[in-house]
């Protein structure tokens, strides 16, 4: 069979890779296997496989429409296992089959975000030369800007979201499935692309036994999903949070997706009520703002004497004049939480419990690592930790020299059944270390093996010799009410080296000011130990960040 191997070429020499280990029994995957045949193997043909306001598919369905997508790249459009295929649009019925096509055909998936402009498309065509396209059609025009730039992609095959009248649709339609090609464990499945919050993206290269290690870890070990139940993510495919919460892990279970094509909070919440959605995963800040969908309870000393903006003034509540649907009525099947991307703030975690009873699974999951390997669920979860190492992987803080802490304060590092591999990029040098993924981030390793989260390695703020850890000051500002959003880092400062700066989103009713200023560095003097507070506090409408959601410090800091 003819091959491209244009990936496996430009993988990292042997000497560069992490160690990978297969500790449990469920990661022993047999040597030839197709992740796309084994995800559509869980659930009965009758079975709901995806629900969205476009209508409702089954496992025969998706199976059927996948197979035929595969057929038609193929057999018309000349497409050998290892080319890499492009995929354009939101979370859609369309845009999942399509995935599931191309790892079917022998392909390498490479996924995109929807919020990327042309310039950003043209990067990635480049770095991993794509030949194939599919595009949702409210999404060509700037996938054409892109093409044109790059000049490397040969055929393009457009679709119409969940309508069922695109091209793809039209073409597919008397085509006979093509069966799965047989596939190795070890062989290129697709490319992430890192969201760039430091910069030019990573192309993050997985197998097909790594589309699988999540399922059969993580979600197996600490989610539990089961047939019947309906997952839903905020997140794109192109992100592998989305990726597997909303994705991989309920199709592995013979459970249903449900997809939402612009998922703010309110739609979100729609979603739910009218699906039955049992499993949501979304990044903090959304489940804050779905928190703000109806009065909230505050406590009466912290809005005493603050100033209230003009439309809010009369209404003797800091609660937000919002959406007032219910959130207890929205969320009724929901019974599962999943949040990552971000550090899931204490304060958004208890008040999340608070009101709706569900305690949130936190998890630290990176690209390079395909999803979370750090988390913990139901009765082992301790408001404020990440959680422990996920079933079938191993993790450390490290010393200075590398070593591994028993406890203690030190660079995270972890090894499991998935890894980095970046495609053809030098930074892989400084991701892998004596067989460790070191994830960039500073944690506290306790006595019971629970991992703190402290900062991004490079966001550390050291001030008059203090360590000072961003999300502990963000925290602390998040549960005073008058804050929506806030982002903490740390400036130049003659005096201290470095001096705490928050940037802050106030919510609805409060008012831009000094007063609330002042109010604010004493509330988070109270909170946390006087020297960690914010200095200065400069108001802002919102803060930068990526198309996954992740807040881009490095912006604010060269402000």
């Amino acid at each position: 069979m003819t091959y491209d191997s244009f990936v496996r070429d430009r993988l990292p020499p042997p000497e560069l890779l992490p160690e990978f280990r297969f500790d449990l029994p469920e990661l022993q995957y047999p040597e030839r296997l197709n992740a796309a045949a084994e995800l559509l193997k869980r659930g009965a043909p009758d079975a709901l496989a995806l629900v969205n306001a476009h209508g409702r598919w089954t496992y025969a369905d998706l199976d059927d429409f996948s197979g035929r997508i595969a057929r038609l790249l193929v057999d018309e459009h000349g497409l050998i296992p290892g080319n890499r295929v492009l995929l354009r649009g939101p979370n859609t019925y369309t845009m999942f089959a399509v995935w599931l096509g191309v790892l079917k055909a022998g392909g390498v998936v490479i996924a995109t975000m929807p919020l990327l402009r042309p310039g950003e498309i043209a990067t990635v065509i480049e770095r991993a030369h794509i030949s194939h396209a599919v595009v949702d059609s409210r999404f060509i025009g700037d996938f054409r800007e892109a093409a044109e730039q790059a000049h490397l992609i040969k055929h393009v095959i457009k679709y119409d979201g969940d309508y069922g009248r695109g091209e793809l649709e039209t073409r597919t339609a008397d085509l006979q499935p093509l069966a799965s090609v047989d596939t190795g464990r070890d062989e290129p499945a697709l490319i992430a692309f890192t969201s760039g919050t430091t910069g030019v993206p990573k192309g993050c290269v997985h197998f097909h036994r790594d589309v699988l290690a999540p399922c059969d870890s993580f979600a197996r070990h600490l989610i539990g999903m089961q047939p019947g139940d309906i997952a839903m993510t905020s997140a794109p495919l192109a992100f592998t949070f989305g990726l597997g919460a909303g994705f991989l892990f309920p199709l592995r279970a013979g459970a249903a997706c449900c997809t939402v094509e612009q998922p703010s909070p309110p739609t979100m919440l729609e979603a739910i009520a009218r699906f039955g959605v049992t499993h949501l995963g979304t990044a903090p800040t959304a489940y804050k703002a779905m928190l703000a969908t109806e009065p909230q309870p505050v406590r009466p000393e912290l809005v005493e004497g603050l100033p209230f903006s003009s439309d809010e003034e009369n209404k003797g509540s800091a609660s937000t004049s919002a959406a007032r649907t219910g959130l207890g009525d929205a969320i009724r099947t929901l019974c599962c939480c999943l949040s990552a991307g971000e550090h899931l703030p204490e304060a958004t975690w208890r008040a999340w419990k608070d009101r709706t009873g569900i305690a949130i699974t936190d998890g630290i999951g990176a690209t390079e690592m395909m999803h979370i390997f750090i988390s913990a669920s139901g009765d082992d979860i301790r408001p404020g930790a990440t959680g422990k190492a996920v079933p079938g992987y191993t993790a450390a803080v490290l010393d200075p020299a590398n070593q591994p802490l028993v406890e203690g304060t030190g660079r995270l590092a972890v090894k499991g059944p998935t890894g980095c591999r970046y495609l053809d990029d030098e930074r892989q040098r400084d991701y892998v270390s004596d067989g460790w993924n070191l994830t960039g981030d500073t944690y506290r390793r306790d006595a019971d093996g629970y991992y703190w989260y402290l900062a991004r390695s490079d966001d550390m703020i050291v001030s008059s010799g203090y360590n000072i850890g961003a999300p502990e000051v963000e925290n602390a500002l998040l549960s005073h009410p008058a804050v929506a959003e806030c982002a903490v880092i740390g400036v130049p400062c003659e005096e201290r080296g470095q001096k705490v700066k928050a940037f802050v989103v106030l919510a609805s009713f409060a008012e831009r000011g000094e007063e609330l200023m002042d109010k604010l560095k004493a509330f988070v003097k109270d909170q946390i130990a006087p020297y960690k507070y914010p200095r200065d506090i400069e108001f802002v409408d919102a803060l930068p960040k990526t198309a996954t959601g992740k807040l881009r410090r490095v912006e604010l800091r060269n402000r």
